[in-house]
């Protein structure tokens, strides 16, 4: 899947088109730059499965936020700031990793913790500020 979007509300209609595919086991790594809507993707995503208008902060500084739904537990982390990819251990991702959904921002730094099965999207900032958002493995 492939898109090209200008505004937060067309983020709204990726997470509709994702949030269905996702089931208890999932990894989707978010791969972009800084500022690319990576958080914002995911907070439509929770908005989508949670059916609330729940808040979603960036976990830049908890590292993790979870997030109950319907059908499974959301756990939304933030990897920017870890050191080594150890830490992920610290923080509960083996429990994520089987439990749940894990939607993960900065995956490159928990090497190969990251399994290999897992989904991605990534984000593109076109030289029109408009983003190229893809998907792999869904």
């Amino acid at each position: 899947m492939e898109w090209v979007v200008s505004t937060e509300r067309d983020l709204d209609a990726i997470a509709d088109t994702i949030a269905p595919l996702l089931s208890v086991g999932d990894v989707v790594a978010l791969n972009g730059t800084l500022g690319v809507g990576k958080t914002t993707f995911v907070r439509a995503l929770v908005r989508n499965l949670t059916h609330t208008e729940a808040d979603v902060p960036s976990p830049t500084f908890t590292i993790l936020q979870t997030y109950d739904t319907p059908k499974f537990t959301l756990y939304h982390f933030d990897f920017y700031r870890l050191k080594s990819p150890e830490e992920a251990y610290e923080i509960g991702i083996e429990e994520a990793f089987t439990e749940g959904v894990s939607v993960i921002e900065w995956p490159e730094k928990i090497g190969s913790l990251l399994p290999k099965q897992h989904k991605a999207i990534s984000f593109e900032i076109l030289k029109d500020g408009t983003r190229h958002i893809w998907t792999e493995n869904f």
